[in-house]
């Protein structure tokens, strides 16, 4: 237990370094747009920092992209630490710990914004202040400048004064840029530090990309406006090789603006592909973002799109893995469930998401379901639960329902990707609050609290699952909270109420409803179970990518700045060309993360491929391809024999809906964890009953997925 107590005592004081250079970076940002800045601490750094081999972009990065890159390898060996701590004592010891500072969670606004937390409102207030911070303080500081500076051009000052007012207005949307890409790194060792997951944090990303957009959309907007009145409307296609370029940052813009349109609601839901094509255009947004500007300035940027790029080619190498799909279960609500085989190194936490791509159907869509499984409970298998409510999942449905089935469909994945940790215990009593197909993450926790108790000597929570279905034939869906195989459900102590609500139906049909069919596909040698990308060290291995690869960079920068650009910067009038350093730049960066990416994977690969042929040697042969399961009223009603041992109760309510505020606020209980999972509409019902005071013992938790 001390060893224990030491590892958390190394995870703490890793913690609070991250905090001390986090906020080290943070005054960096404040302080720049300052005299202070610009008359001493530029001109000592310049001092201190002054090289051949790294030029003005050498401080930059010291300043601006080291801090972050050392906070993501902080923590890496912070969540490294952090899976043998949580496997051996959190689970079960100091689950109230934190309570007091729940108030933190508490949802504040359920509208507008969507659902916000007191914490989230403060960073994001705090964030706001900064912009506004950085805006009119670099306007205060170039306005000095601007009497000057109108002389030399021959304009009048207010001409001047809008030239200075729409590049302020650029160089704060590069602040907003700048932490755009954390949210989306799926991968990230940032997130979990902070206890965020990339699904939670999308509406971040949104905010950030809306906040950059507007800037962006403003800059060239005022920029056009400059020009046109200072007579200079030429200045839009002048390529500066050696200054700012004007059609890179048009294109750019140009770029933006495609993806931006793309995200409005309306658009995004009702034709997915087009919104998931535009987005791609931001490789070519970043590229030409760094030929406007210039890799000096875009250096301030890099460190979150320099994480996201390693992630983004980590689950491009797990893509091109064909996974073992063992079996699907076509259920009677136009839903399935796909069963892959899984090597017994991949632990997911429940909640866990995965994307699936299936060439058979589109080579290039990729979409993300909930994974209902779980890796203790099921070492071997893992399984996601499909809806048809889309043209993707409905041809998935049509090729599974079909008699033809293949033997072998080809899938790919990327991921599971979930939270760091769960603490459930921490709670008294679990709600489970779900609409439709809502209801698939909540297994995987059902499951979690299954094996905990069946295992461990601790308190579970009670837990009552409120599921509200269209139509009866959803009921179905029930049948899968327990998997058939498990056996710990006979000496578990889980306490389990189910409560489900049919709205569109006033009782029980009388057409008897269609069984489930299952079907196995034949294994197939080209592939392998899931396993873990970088192995069961994947965040030490993660950390050695970050670090080595940004050494390789800054090798291969040296090299060519003091023998390609410092020759020519100091022999001649000319300086080196902008666009060639923006261009090398970023080769060097994508070598650098190639060949240190690749060597991990595929290091770790041939230990995955080790362990998936014991994995097929043990898989027993198939006997038939295609089986029927039993499904009546009695499975409805959940008295199969691994439930009856947890389910105290089913109640199934037909025509009406749940009254959700009579019901969470009748529980006495002191803690009770309220999760909901479902349309938006149900989130901010529940969220305004836990946000409303009436109750201090009920703590929100909404579980989205907006991919």
């Amino acid at each position: 237990m001390a060893f224990y107590r030491v590892i958390s005592a190394i995870r703490g004081a890793i913690l609070m370094l991250a905090l001390l250079v986090f906020l080290g970076n943070i005054m960096m940002w404040i302080i720049m747009p300052t005299d202070t800045y610009y008359n001493n601490w530029l001109l000592h750094i310049l001092a201190d920092t002054n090289s051949t081999y790294f030029g003005i972009q050498g401080p930059i990065m010291l300043d601006f992209t080291f801090p972050i890159l050392f906070i993501a390898v902080l923590g890496c060996v912070y969540l490294h630490l952090g899976k043998r701590v949580t496997s051996h004592t959190t689970r079960c010891r100091n689950c109230k710990r934190g309570q007091e500072f729940r108030f933190l969670k508490r949802p504040m606004i359920v509208k507008g914004l969507g659902i916000v937390t007191l914490t989230e409102l403060l960073l994001f207030t705090l964030f706001i202040a900064l912009c506004v911070w950085y805006f009119s303080d670099y306007v205060r500081h170039w306005f000095k400048q601007v009497l000057v500076r109108s002389m030399t051009r021959g304009e009048k000052v207010w001409q001047t004064k809008l030239d200075r007012v729409a590049i302020v207005t650029g160089v704060t949307g590069n602040l907003c840029l700048t932490f755009l890409f954390y949210p989306v790194t799926r991968g990230s060792s940032i997130l979990p530090m902070l206890g965020l997951t990339s699904e939670s944090s999308i509406k971040y990303h949104n905010w950030l990309g809306h906040m950059a957009m507007t800037l962006f959309t403003l800059h060239g907007f005022l920029y056009i406006v400059y020009w046109i009145i200072t007579n200079r409307l030429s200045e839009m296609v002048k390529w500066g090789d050696h200054y700012v370029s004007n059609i890179a940052g048009e294109m750019c813009l140009l770029c933006g603006l495609v993806m931006w349109m793309t995200t409005y609601p309306s658009i995004r839901r009702k034709m997915f592909e087009l919104f998931l094509y535009t987005h791609y255009l931001y490789i070519f947004f970043i590229i030409f973002f760094i030929l406007h500007i210039g890799i000096g300035f875009a250096t301030i940027m890099l460190p979150g799109f320099y994480l996201f790029i390693i992630d983004r080619y980590l689950r491009f190498l797990q893509s091109k893995e064909n996974v073992r799909l063992v079996s699907a279960r076509v259920l009677p609500c136009d839903t399935i469930e796909l069963n892959f085989s899984k090597s017994r190194a991949l632990n997911y936490t429940p909640t866990s998401t995965m994307f699936i791509n299936m060439p058979i159907i589109s080579k290039l869509q990729w979409h993300p379901f909930t994974v209902t499984s779980n890796s203790n409970l099921e070492p071997d298998r893992l399984s996601v639960l499909m809806k048809c409510e889309g043209n993707w999942t409905k041809k998935v449905y049509d090729l599974m329902a079909s008699p033809s089935v293949a033997e072998r469909i080809q899938v790919s994945v990327e991921g599971p990707y979930g939270p760091a940790t769960t603490d459930f215990l921490r709670h008294d009593m679990l709600v489970l609050i779900s609409g439709g197909s809502g209801i698939t993450p909540f297994f995987s926790i059902i499951r979690e609290l299954i094996f905990i108790s069946s295992t461990q000597m601790c308190k579970i929570p009670k837990v009552t699952l409120i599921s509200v279905f269209k139509n009866s034939s959803n009921l179905s869906l029930l049948e899968l909270i327990i998997p058939s195989s498990t056996k710990s459900a006979n000496s578990c102590n889980l306490e389990l109420q189910i409560e489900a609500y049919v709205t569109r139906e006033k009782g029980y049909p009388k057409e008897k409803l269609k069984p489930p069919r299952t079907i196995f596909f034949k294994p197939n040698p080209s592939d392998a179970p899931i396993s873990p990308t970088l192995g069961p060290h994947s965040w030490l291995w993660l950390a050695a990518i970050i670090s080595s690869s940004f050494i390789i960079f800054l090798v291969l920068l040296g090299v060519f700045t003091r023998y390609a650009i410092y020759p020519i910067d100091q022999n001649t009038n000319m300086l080196y060309s902008y666009t060639k350093k923006g261009l090398m730049n970023m080769l060097f960066i994508c070598f650098s993360i190639v060949v240190t990416a690749s060597f991990a994977f595929l290091w770790n690969k041939k230990r995955n491929a080790m362990e998936a042929q014991q994995i097929q040697y043990m898989e027993e042969p198939i006997a038939s391809k295609t089986t029927t399961s039993s499904f009546d009223q009695d499975d409805i009603e959940l008295e199969s024999l691994p439930l009856q041992s947890i389910i105290k109760s089913t109640n199934v309510h037909y025509g009406q809906r749940p009254d959700l505020e009579r019901f969470l606020l009748d529980i006495k209980e002191s803690s009770v964890g309220a999760l909901v999972s479902g349309p938006k509409k149900m989130k901010r019902d529940v969220a305004a009953i836990c946000s409303s005071g009436i109750a201090d013992n009920l703590h929100f938790e909404s579980i989205s997925f907006t991919w």
